[in-house]
């Protein structure tokens, strides 16, 4: 086995402003996201920086400012781009943006939108097999695409063209499971390499976590991992049930203290009742906001949803680093949160052994099964589309049967995304050999299943409000 590269990975949208200690702003270099970008870019990493959340156009202007980032005289990178992206669209908008200025993308990494661990940024509705049917088709148009916007923009800069493009992977990661599903995403969709993480959470020699919390996530059943709202950021985000730092969340509701102690500020982003950003989850937005409630005199069930949603946000900063600080005999006690947030993708669900690093590369590779019968496993597609069909069912609720006009759209769009997404996948499991013979039945089952549920989804007409 040899080292990989120390490859690191900025969160577009955590970008906010900083200022000095007399309240004066800082530069815009001095953001989040750039100071982290600086940091990597002035390393003597040879490596890759791997960008998620979508597209945060100065800082990927920002990039241009280093030299890293462009081909020496031999046509090397010494520092990559790799760009998380949900579909194709997205895939071509920001790859183009960066060829603009000559910045080359040497990795197209395809996510599930919901099949996946930690924030999820659903698509309207496509689905990932048909999303990578298009990669498919169309990947060598978009090379050579990006290739001549690239070359302009390295002569923009006064840089040398390039006589052949340089290299760039497809690859694809969200809830595979077993080493079928690994071998049918390269072979029959052409991917340059597949992505595991969530069972890696029950391998303690490749990750740094808490007993307790790896204790957790071995037990948890597809009931206990689910799409939840605690994120400050207002993304919705993959976790699990009961974790130590929900729990404190709760004690500090109990005892009238709502919210944590804001001490990294990494996620402030709300200006509800001040100039300057605060955190959601934050003890000082929580004060403020259930104060603001009380003076409203809403009903009383209208009052409790609204403190529910409130209370729900969980301090992020903090907590997913708790599990590695515990583990290590590194926790600080000045940092205010001692519970663990963890974000598990929905396919913890079923895995339960606590592995060794050995055993889960004999998993991935067919030589073992560490899929245990905690619950049935169904195909990675077939999953992710029962996520996207519970996803719309929560939207259309939370709109409580009075739709937009522009909300009816997008449901009706979503909807229709999907059933084009159900109808491709059985034509790809009647038409297309693939190795999922012995499953035929249930995937087809399954699929009738969720859209007979898609079809009972009364997408009414809007109501102008």
């Amino acid at each position: 086995m040899r080292p990989g590269s120390i490859d690191v990975n900025i969160m577009t949208k955590i970008d906010s402003a900083n200022q000095k200690r007399d309240k004066t702003p800082l530069p815009i270099e001095f953001n989040d996201a750039h100071a982290a970008l600086r940091g990597f870019a002035n390393s003597d990493l040879n490596a890759s920086v791997v960008f998620s959340a979508g597209m945060n156009p100065r800082l990927y202007g920002y990039i241009a400012q280093f030299d890293d980032f462009y081909p020496d005289e031999n046509g090397e990178l010494k520092k990559k781009i790799i760009l998380k992206v949900s579909d194709y669209r997205s895939a071509m908008i920001q790859g183009k943006f960066l060829a603009k200025k000559g910045l080359w993308v040497s990795e197209f990494r395809i996510e599930s939108g919901l099949n996946c661990g930690g924030h999820a940024f659903a698509t309207d509705g496509y689905l990932l097999g048909p999303i990578l049917e298009e990669f498919k088709n169309d990947r060598e148009k978009l090379t050579a695409e990006l290739f001549t916007i690239y070359n302009k923009g390295l002569e923009n800069s006064n840089r040398q063209p390039l006589n052949d493009a340089p290299e760039v992977l497809f690859t694809v990661q969200g809830g595979v499971g077993n080493s079928i599903e690994q071998r049918f995403l390269l072979e029959h969709y052409e991917m340059d390499s597949v992505g595991w993480g969530t069972p890696f959470l029950l391998v303690p020699e490749a990750i740094n976590i808490d007993e307790k919390t790896m204790n957790l996530l071995s037990r948890a059943g597809e009931k206990d991992l689910y799409l939840s709202h605690v994120s400050p950021l207002g993304v919705p985000f993959n976790t699990v049930r009961n974790n130590s730092a929900d729990i404190e969340k709760y004690e500090r509701v109990a005892m009238n203290r709502p919210g944590a102690p804001c001490v990294k500020r990494y996620l402030i982003s709300n200006k509800e009742f001040s100039a300057e950003p605060i955190c959601t989850a934050s003890r000082e937005y929580q004060n403020k906001k259930l104060h603001e409630l009380e003076e409203q005199n809403l009903p009383d069930t209208e009052f409790k949803k609204a403190v529910d949603k409130m209370v729900e946000k969980v301090c992020l900063c903090v907590g997913l680093g708790n599990a590695a600080a515990w583990r290590n005999g590194l926790f600080v006690s000045r940092n205010g949160t001692r519970g663990v947030a963890v974000c598990p993708g929905p396919n913890m669900a079923y895995f339960s052994k606590i592995a060794t690093l050995r055993e889960m590369v004999d998993h991935i590779y067919g030589r073992i099964n560490l899929v245990t019968g905690k619950a049935e496993r169904p195909h990675m597609f077939v999953k992710e589309l029962k996520l996207y069909v519970d996803y719309l069912k929560e939207k259309m609720e939370d709109s409580a049967d009075r739709f937009s006009d522009s909300q009816a759209k997008y449901f009706q769009t979503f909807q229709e995304n999907m059933k084009a997404g159900i109808e491709y996948y059985r034509e790809l499991f009647t038409s297309a050999k693939t190795p999922f013979e012995d499953m035929k039945v249930t995937i087809m089952r399954d699929l009738e299943r969720l859209q007979e549920e898609l079809n009972h989804l009364n997408i009414l007409q809007p109501t102008s409000v």
